[in-house]
């Protein structure tokens, strides 16, 4: 799952899970595969990835994942020949990402990786599935059922979403 905006493009490892089941789900692999994953679809992509924990786990102080798992991770991917670089505290990678420092940002969870997206694009962002053989995009906001057939939907995710497909089409 990738959310995307013009201003960032942000893949989460994980995505609908309780936060307390999010770390047993950091791990090397699966963040090497995310990274492969990334590369693939963005080639040559400058790739930010968020720690986990508070500072990026703060060499250990606040949780090892970040020395133990996603560090690791980024330097088997850098050996593959990806520009991935990390981890950093979420709380400041983000901006630098807007800033053009990076191209992706790979978050380790749903809230860390959406609330940036939706807070610069909330209504122009786009959900991407990566990995697919086909392109798919939809819309940021899930179905709004409680608006169909109102006349009061904001179209601006939808006509995102389609542009956005057809710029990884060409």
């Amino acid at each position: 799952m990738m959310l995307a905006n013009r201003k960032l493009k942000v893949v989460l490892l994980t995505t609908h899970l309780p936060l307390k089941e999010v770390p047993e789900k950091v791990k090397k692999d699966a963040v090497l595969e995310k990274l492969i994953l990334i590369n693939r679809t963005f080639p040559e992509s400058k790739i930010a990835v968020c720690g986990l924990n508070p500072h990026a786990g703060e060499g250990g102080l606040f949780g090892r994942e970040e020395i133990e798992e996603i560090k690791p991770a980024v330097e088997g991917a850098k050996e593959l020949g990806i520009k991935a670089f990390g981890p950093y505290p979420a709380d400041t990678v983000f901006n630098r990402a807007l800033s053009g420092h990076f191209d992706v940002v790979l978050a380790m969870y749903h809230d860390q990786g959406l609330i940036p997206v939706k807070l610069t694009g909330f209504g122009e962002s786009v959900n991407v599935t990566l990995g697919l053989p086909v392109v798919r995009t939809s819309v940021d906001h899930g179905t709004a059922y409680d608006i169909a057939g109102k006349g009061v939907a904001n179209t601006g995710s939808f006509k995102e979403a389609v542009r956005l497909a057809l710029e990884l089409l060409f």
